[in-house]
């Protein structure tokens, strides 16, 4: 598998390019995992710092640089630039309105076997809490460069979600994606399916075995801000399921039922997430996902019963 496979890798080769042209452009790193930081560290020495496993003075440093004039990227595990940062998130850069982009990386159960630490099944819930913080997740190659793309062209503070590992092609090109911050990737009627990132992938799957009901599978792949169109077209349904790889308090699902009563819009919603605990459990990302509640058949068979359910 080559590195161009890898969301990580994908984006900062992006940003690396766009940085040959704009010596504005400097990336702030906490890791040297992905393969794609060499050519950067190498080439552009003056545009590339590492600040050591000290995130939140990443944060801090990365403030600084935007006042500057800079157009700043900051990286790191997902669960440590993410929880462990949120107070310097929100006070260094929102209340600043600082454009700088934040790439998350290893969402979810993404690091498996590391540990509840290394989880990061709560940071929808914490990061769409920030004002004027936009959460993006990509689902594949052509999501992660169209997101590359815009953080160069259009500049916000930003969290991009990303897998650590390669995930299957659900776009053919970038051109194939919603402007909206969504998606339908599959047109059926009477349920519609919303998910992002990896799991995207396991409602897909999902819905293709649920050849009686014939939902539609939306990618949400802008979670905040929402889409009001997304809300409207929820309205042409009878039910909605949601699919995430968080706990549910205040995590994707909750914000499209968020999005849903703030315009009074009334349907069945199933929302289907981790449960409310850490997992101490060892097995990989499969193994965890298939036995708390994420399995293809829990998906697909929640996506059934609320067929039956909403048709009564």
């Amino acid at each position: 598998m080559n590195k161009e496979s890898f969301q990580r890798d994908i984006f900062i080769e992006e940003i690396f390019q766009a940085a040959r042209i704009d010596r504005n452009i400097f990336f702030i790193s906490a890791d040297f995992g992905a393969p794609a930081l060499d050519d950067f560290r190498a080439q552009l020495p003056e545009q590339f710092v590492h600040s050591g496993i000290s995130e939140q003075h990443m944060i801090d440093m990365a403030a600084g640089l935007t006042l500057s004039g800079k157009k700043v990227y900051v990286y790191a595990m997902a669960p440590f630039i993410t929880l462990r940062c949120l107070e310097q998130t929100k006070t260094s850069l929102a209340l600043m309105d600082l454009p700088v982009t934040i790439l998350a990386v290893g969402v979810g159960l993404g690091y498996a076997d590391a540990g509840p630490t290394h989880y990061n099944t709560e940071d929808i819930a914490c990061m769409r809490s920030i004002v004027g913080l936009e959460v993006w997740s990509p689902c594949d190659e052509a999501s992660t460069r169209m997101m590359a793309k815009k953080t160069i062209l259009e500049p916000a503070l930003r969290v991009i979600r990303m897998e650590r590992h390669a995930l299957p092609a659900v776009y053919r090109s970038e051109e194939d994606m919603g402007q909206g911050g969504y998606t339908k990737i599959q047109n059926g009627s009477g349920i519609c399916v919303l998910s992002c990132g990896h799991m995207l992938h396991r409602a897909l799957e999902a819905a293709d075995r649920c050849t009686d009901v014939n939902p539609s599978v939306v990618d949400v792949f802008r979670i905040k801000p929402l889409k009001q169109e997304l809300v409207d077209e929820l309205s042409t349904y009878q039910g909605v399921v949601t699919v995430e790889e968080q706990c549910l308090s205040g995590g994707f699902g909750s914000a499209i039922l968020e999005g849903m009563a703030d315009v009074g819009l009334q349907r069945p919603v199933r929302r289907l997430g981790l449960p409310e605990r850490y997992f101490f459990e060892n097995g990989g990302r499969d193994y965890l996902l298939d036995n708390f509640g994420l399995a293809v058949s829990d998906i697909a068979e929640a996506i059934s019963d609320l067929a039956i359910n909403a048709a009564k």
